[in-house]
């Protein structure tokens, strides 16, 4: 099996700008962790400052990405996890919740953040069946013939892709849908692909507006972020067949029991689903 030397085409020390914010680290900061620096909680702070609800919404997003991934492992039967643009570390990996079930179920995580790497290759050492690949999931046709994909996935039986919270930073000139698309016409019939997008209802509501206020400032903080309707959500699970309850609100997506307060304003600006390729 790769190792964490094999894990990444660049073995070289870990360059880390400090000087602007990263994505994995932002996200890293709204889910309460530690690896983050202060131009990477200041973006958060920002947010804070519209959504003030944002942090229990980042608790939420991993909640449900525990949720996908239990479903696939236990019901679905899936024993093989592509997980893209994992982000860092955090509690419950798509890999602990899979293999909690199926001790046999193999991940293989993907990130681009030089923090993400360092990390990455840590998480090798838990187990044979866990690995890592800096690479970029907008190049689906270079990142499927990576050695460590191709050498620990069986494209031949079904696999689970896994894109949450990572198609709303790829910009409507980098093709978002084709990007989705090779990933469903790489995987073989009985796979599933699993989505969770920032959503705008474009309704003229004060919820789409809190959500081009939020666009609007990741955009200038981060360089890229893109809420997007029901229907260009939608279009990603093309030639899929949606999982029920279909692309719904993150917290009606299988919740674990009632809920004792109603969802934030924030909580209905994002959108998950999970699709079946016959």
């Amino acid at each position: 099996m790769p190792r964490a030397d094999e894990s990444s085409t660049d073995s070289g020390p870990v360059e880390i700008d400090t000087a602007k914010p990263s994505i994995a680290r932002v996200y890293d900061a709204f889910l309460g962790g530690k690896d983050n620096y202060e131009v990477d909680r200041a973006v958060l702070n920002h947010v804070l400052e519209i959504a003030p609800e944002s942090l229990a919404t980042g608790r939420h997003c991993r909640d449900w990405l525990i949720r996908v991934v239990r479903f696939l492992a236990d019901q679905a039967g899936i024993d093989q996890f592509l997980d893209c643009g994992s982000g860092l570390p955090t509690v419950e990996n798509t890999h602990q919740v899979a293999q909690r079930i199926n001790p046999d179920a193999t991940v293989v995580y993907v990130d681009n953040d030089p923090v993400v790497a360092a990390h990455g290759r840590a998480l090798l050492e838990e187990n044979d069946r866990t690995h890592f690949v800096a690479a970029d999931l907008r190049e689906p046709d270079v990142l499927l013939k990576h050695p460590v994909v191709t050498g620990n996935l069986d494209f031949d039986r079904p696999v689970a892709v896994i894109q949450s919270n990572t198609l709303h930073h790829v910009m409507d000139e980098e093709r978002p849908q084709k990007v989705v698309a090779s990933y469903v016409d790489a995987i073989a019939s009985g796979s599933y692909v699993a989505i969770s997008h920032l959503y705008d209802p474009a309704d003229g509501s004060s919820r789409s507006q809190l959500a081009r206020d939020s666009e609007a400032r990741f955009m200038s903080l981060m360089g890229s972020c893109r809420f997007r309707t029901r229907e260009e959500i939608t279009s990603y699970f093309a030639g899929l067949e949606l999982v029920e309850p279909g692309l719904t609100y993150l917290f009606d997506w299988w919740p674990e029991g009632p809920r004792m307060e109603p969802p934030a304003d924030g909580e209905h600006l994002l959108l998950g689903g999970v699709g079946r390729k016959p």
